[in-house]
């Protein structure tokens, strides 16, 4: 028997797709959609949006803490302070243990394998979910979902891409269109592109400084690229879980030659500034003749909340990265639009990178579904978000929760943080229980490392199939929830 076949009958096409290395291929992390486990001040930890909770790039990047605001609940007490990442000094690579000696007597640790597959499981069953994600697909599905979407947004009998041709060129040409840029570059990973779109503003400039937020990406996510790959220096405006103000950007201490928003800031609770906010701060980084460039993975979705189209929004920054898998769905991968002497400059860097691939039609055909299908719903996806927003927070006072706070209480995209006073264990256990006795996924899985002892926080995404549930729907699923709790 060939390796081939052995690999064939060891990994069959109902097989469940990989995430972030796991399946076939290896595994990397406690994989879904969302958020899980795992150490984030610093970058380096394994994510969880492999895990489910969230269909996005940052796999299982846990939330950090919101900033004050009332809290659901009786007696709210005071407000958790700030969650990992706002001390940009701890950087941390690896997984930690508590630094005690194990007991002897304790039950050994559960297969984090089989745990993985016993929650996928659970949500790929239910029956009811605010949102499915492509990581519950086996491969038997994906392949077959993404051959029937195929004749919608290309030619299938055209030959495939080759070095970044034809389909990838369609996409870079409709991705620079909609951003409102003369060029874009497709990357294969957003970490990749916005490495190189920094990197290239530095040579520009002459500034190796970049100013951004603590929890932005590149600071928590990314192993510290920015400075081991790429030479760049870091400074922070702001501490605050929020993006910086005007202000607080003309008063930074230090020059830099760059500005970078990322647009949500995902790990404050995916914030945004309001539309006169994020124009002054723009203005505020060129009096300082800074560039200005947006990290807009989840660009698509903001557009609700600023009230403007996609170009106008993107057209105040420089250069824009956008992801293609986290609120679109697709399979991976990138695009840096800007001016095109800069997108030429980055197809040479990303060349060096690594990032030429021979052949990359499927996940670029998977972003061209998601522009197709997923970007005009999103604008749905936002408002019905702060209808179970508003749902959760009632369900939980009505439950009598002592404790609890939905971050932001308005949500500014379709997706949002909860906050509950519980070890994550234990409200694991239980969103895994309802979601196994009901069919009903509500939510999905709870960190509480980096907060205060006993909180916990999840971030709940809303698309397509959570636009079937109506506010009661909602407040039932809480109560459902909160009774499983000790």
């Amino acid at each position: 028997m060939t390796d081939t076949k052995q690999q064939q009958t060891a990994h069959g096409p109902d097989h469940r797709q990989d995430a972030y290395g796991e399946g076939p291929g290896g595994r990397a992390g406690d994989g879904g959609s969302g958020f899980g486990s795992g150490p984030r001040a610093g970058g380096g930890t394994a994510t969880a949006e492999e895990d489910g909770a969230a269909p996005e790039d940052h796999p299982e990047e846990p939330p950090a803490a919101g900033p004050d605001e009332p809290a659901a609940g009786a007696d709210p007490g005071p407000a958790p302070g700030p969650g990992p990442g706002l001390a940009p000094d701890t950087d941390t690579d690896t997984d930690t243990e508590a630094d005690t000696d194990p007991d002897p007597e304790a039950d050994p640790d559960p297969d984090p394998e089989a745990d993985r597959r016993r929650r996928t499981a659970a949500w790929r069953a239910s029956r009811r979910v605010l949102c499915r994600t492509s990581v519950e697909r086996t491969v038997r599905q994906g392949l077959a979902a993404l051959t029937e979407a195929a004749d919608a947004v290309c030619a299938p009998d055209e030959p495939v891409d080759l070095y970044g041709d034809g389909l990838v060129a369609e996409l870079e040409r409709r991705t620079a269109e909609l951003l409102g840029f003369p060029a874009a570059v497709w990357f294969p990973t957003g970490t990749m592109a916005q490495q190189v779109a920094l990197r290239c503003w530095a040579g520009r400039t002459g500034d190796p400084v970049v100013a951004l937020h603590p929890l932005a990406h590149p600071e928590v996510h990314e192993r510290s690229a920015l400075s081991s790959v790429s030479g760049l220096r870091t400074v922070h405006p702001t501490d605050a879980p929020r993006l910086p103000t005007a202000g607080e950007v003309r008063d930074c201490e230090e020059p830099f030659g760059a500005l970078m928003l990322e647009l949500p800031l995902r790990d404050a609770g995916f914030v945004l500034p309001e539309w006169d906010e994020l124009v002054d701060v723009v203005a505020a980084a060129r009096e300082r003749d800074a560039v200005v460039h947006f990290d807009g993975a989840r660009l698509w979705e903001c557009a609700a909340h600023f009230g403007r189209p996609l170009a106008e929004i993107a057209g105040l920054a420089d250069s824009v990265y956008v992801s293609f898998y986290k609120s679109l769905g697709g399979l991976s991968g990138a695009a840096l639009a800007g001016p095109r002497s800069l997108v030429d400059e980055a197809r040479a860097w990303r060349h060096r990178y690594g990032g030429r691939l021979f052949q990359q039609y499927p996940a670029v055909l998977s972003a061209l579904v998601g522009l197709e299908r997923e970007l005009p719903r999103l604008p749905s996806y936002v408002a019905h978000a702060r209808v179970v927003a508003a749902a959760i927070e009632e369900g939980l006072r009505e439950a009598g929760v002592p404790w609890s706070r939905v971050h932001p209480r308005v949500p500014a995209t379709h997706q949002f943080q909860v906050w509950l006073p519980y070890d994550s264990e234990v409200l694991d256990a239980a969103a895994l229980a309802q979601s196994e006795e009901t069919g009903v996924t509500l939510f999905r899985r709870w960190l509480s490392d980096g907060r205060p002892p006993g909180i916990s926080a999840t971030e709940v995404t809303v698309a397509a199939e959570g636009l079937e549930w109506t506010s009661r729907d909602v407040r039932e699923a809480v109560t459902d929830f909160v009774r499983r709790l000790p």
